[in-house]
């Protein structure tokens, strides 16, 4: 469905080329300062406009309509639209009968009879992601922890990003990326067991992000390559966090007060101009994905504080 979380859930709607999308909020914490310009500053690194993203740029300003009262929440859902303004539909016409390579055209057609929206990918779009921004805004003021994600590699390279990216616009083609997040502060014993690990909730928002492709925990995949004695992270007397952080912060499904580092590979960009798919599209979207990934975590710690 549409709606992560139970105690503290976000619900999205809308549609990449419709009226409006926007985002509900539930279980918001009463009493939080809460205004435009709260939201403004992460919305604003989702933006496009930068090298190698689309050069559809919206306004994105964020109109509160709910849950909000003199400046702070209320404690009721929360309920914020953003105005789709900047879009070129046309683009779009026949993707019905023929669905582009690496969307969710053909899918969304079967899945819903034919009734679905296709301008733009429709609710499919990364485009929604504007409404998960703005819920993180608020779920890093219930978890208020370090959170910082950064591009990690881009292109199979660690450097020399530019280049990349102008060969591949040249090249009418594009490139994905991996994408690192680090939380610092977290304490220890946030999480339950098996199926509402740490690591079980924040893979399922993870991938809820269109284009992800991969999630890793700490060592992650290098981890199958280790042997115990190079992975296992051991404890001094006295100290409730390991002294190593291979396992990325997260014993048994629950935070150890090590910080919690965890890795998002993104896929490159569908629609190509090599392809043929007419539109402006990012040569890399995952440059404008670091904030999502950010406001997935935080949404998924405000909801264990929540439990």
């Amino acid at each position: 469905m549409n709606t992560f979380g139970n105690k503290f859930s976000v619900s999205i709607f809308g549609e990449s080329h419709g009226e409006r999308i926007g985002v509900t909020v539930d279980g918001v914490q009463p009493g939080l300062p809460l205004g435009m310009e709260d939201l403004m500053p992460d919305l604003a690194r989702r933006k496009a406009g930068a090298k190698g993203t689309t050069p559809r740029v919206e306004t994105d300003l964020p109109e509160i309509v709910s849950g909000v009262y003199e400046g702070h929440t209320t404690g009721a859902p929360l309920t914020i639209l953003f105005k789709n303004e900047n879009t070129r539909s046309g683009d779009y016409a026949g993707f019905r009968d023929n669905p582009r390579p690496g969307h969710a055209d053909r899918t969304a057609s079967i899945k819903f009879q034919g009734c679905n929206d296709p301008r733009g990918g429709g609710h499919f779009s990364g485009r929604i992601t504007l409404g998960v921004v703005a819920a993180g805004v608020i779920a890093k003021k219930m978890a208020p922890y370090r959170y910082e994600a950064k591009i990690v590699e881009l292109g199979g390279r660690t450097d020399g990003w530019p280049e990349a990216l102008e060969q591949a616009q040249a090249e009418g083609d594009s490139l994905g990326a991996v994408v690192e997040c680090r939380v610092d502060g977290v304490p220890a014993g946030l999480g339950e067991p098996f199926w509402d690990s740490v690591e079980s909730r924040l893979a399922h928002a993870l991938f809820a992000i269109p284009g992800v492709r991969g999630v890793e925990f700490g060592d992650g995949f290098q981890a199958a390559r280790m042997k115990g004695s190079e992975h296992n992270d051991a404890y001094a007397p006295g100290q409730v966090a390991p002294l190593t952080n291979h396992a990325g912060g997260v014993n048994g499904g629950i935070t150890n007060g090590n910080p919690l580092v965890f890795r998002v590979a993104f896929k490159p960009t569908a629609s190509i101009a090599k392809a043929g798919i007419p539109g402006r599209h990012d040569t890399c979207f995952a440059l404008r994905t670091p904030v999502i990934v950010e406001a997935m975590a935080a949404i998924v710690l405000a909801g264990f504080l929540n439990d």
